[in-house]
């Protein structure tokens, strides 16, 4: 393979990837985007739930998903792109956030306030009519369904978060495509079927990477985009000593059941208090995943090309269990159906979007599951970074802030560093 010299090179075509190389390409840089799978989004992206909500633990997560939501709903705005194709759909349904205490709504709220996100609040008889079949009642903590203590009667009810503004992309494969065509008009260029086995350096310069066939890309900047991979990169690059956050792959279940009347269309539901969440899909399905509960073992793997794709009878009996406690009309097939993938998960289950002490080289990794619906913005998010970081700026002492072209709001970047610390409390879930 003959490439000549870009201005930069991402590793990973997934959403996250696919986005920072449209925004490096309208900076006017050459970008190389180099993946080891056969197409754009065919990693994590694709059994991304897709779901677009703004309930995160912090401030800049608030603001950085109610940002992002912007540029799903003027898609064709963001892209640009000539000519008639496909496009990936937002559908706005709304998304209910049942009360825990894993999360105070109280704290949830003054987030959204801070941030200028509308939202209602809902008690059980609002979350009856609104949501008809739902059974409202309170059954903290989550338990495993094989637990006798998961039928016991509730403890009382609950009461919700509504945010209108939330929803999903129908199709995460063909958003992270979308972007890549994007990109690609721009004159970036994606190798795919490529896997880098060497990260190139001089001193404490990146000077490219190195590919399985033997073919050695150089380059000035390297981002690291490769999703669950990202951390054996790290490796080849000989970064990580000074990260405070450690990522880990972590292989997660994603199910589909029939959608019972009445919820084929409904709104996102976010049920930390039973350890599930669920939304509707095409063809009047579900799709049922979870929380990451504290009586769920977590299955952590060390190399994702291991990770199986098919869903296992156990996880989908426990998650689909779940919902259907929370909405008794589902039924619960006894084959399953779904997707599975992995998450690059960091210690606090928030992404880190930094430089790394390798001048040139940085990093869009430990996106948790949870930010699929940031990718848009995390394209901005590294673009700025890097245009400012090579530039001079000492962004680990200074740490950038993007104010938001739509909300106003000001994202704190230093809030994704690698040298953060992780925050007493933290959510150590999927949410963020």
């Amino acid at each position: 393979m003959t490439v000549g010299q870009p201005d930069a090179v991402v590793v990973g075509a997934g959403v996250i990837g696919s986005a920072v190389a449209l925004e490096l390409a309208r900076t006017g840089r050459q970008v190389v985007v180099v993946d080891k799978a056969g197409a754009v989004g065919h990693g994590s992206t694709s059994a991304s739930s897709a779901i677009i909500r703004f309930n995160y633990s912090t401030f800049d997560g608030v603001a950085t998903a109610w940002e992002a939501q912007h540029l799903w709903t003027s898609w064709s705005d963001h892209l640009r792109l000539s000519g008639r194709r496909p496009l990936a759909a937002f559908h706005r349904t709304g998304a209910v956030l049942l009360d825990s205490p894993a999360v105070a709504p109280s704290e949830t709220a003054a987030l959204f306030d801070r941030a200028g996100v509308p939202y209602e609040r809902w008690e059980a008889p609002t979350l009856r009519r609104r949501l008809p079949g739902i059974d409202p009642g309170r059954y903290w903590p989550p338990k495993p369904v094989d637990d006798d203590a998961f039928f016991a009667g509730p403890s009382g009810e609950l009461g919700a978060l509504f945010t209108p503004d939330a929803g999903y992309v129908d199709d995460p494969q063909l958003a992270a495509q979308n972007l890549a065509d994007a990109a690609v008009e721009l004159g970036a260029r994606f190798f795919l079927h490529h896997t880098v086995v060497a990260v190139d350096r001089h001193t404490d310069r990146v000077t490219g990477i190195g590919l399985a066939d033997g073919t050695r890309i150089a380059a000035p900047v390297v981002v690291n985009a490769a999703g669950p991979w990202s951390g054996g990169l790290n490796r080849l690059a000989g970064v990580g000593g000074d990260f405070t956050i450690g990522v880990r792959p972590l292989r997660e279940e994603v199910h589909q059941v029939a959608a019972p009347d009445g919820r084929a269309s409904g709104p996102v539901v976010a049920d930390l208090d039973l350890g599930t969440y669920l939304r509707a899909a095409p063809g009047g399905h579900l799709l049922v995943g979870g929380t990451e509960p504290d009586c769920d073992p977590h299955e952590w793997i060390d190399d994702p090309d291991e990770a199986d794709p098919r869903p296992t009878a156990h996880r989908f009996r426990t998650q689909v269990t779940r919902a259907a406690r929370r909405f008794p009309a589902i039924r619960v097939p006894s084959r399953p159906l779904g997707v599975a993938g992995v998450y690059d998960v960091a210690d606090d289950w928030t992404p880190i979007y930094d430089r790394t002490a390798l001048d040139g080289y940085y990093v869009a990794m430990g996106t948790s599951g949870n930010q699929f619906k940031n990718a848009p913005l995390v394209g901005h998010f590294l673009a700025t970074l890097i245009d400012l970081v090579e530039a001079g700026h000492d962004h680990d002492g200074n740490p950038v802030r993007h104010r938001c072209e739509h909300t106003g709001n000001v994202v704190d970047l230093g809030s994704f560093s690698r040298r953060r610390p992780v925050r007493p409390g933290s959510a150590r879930t999927v949410m963020g």
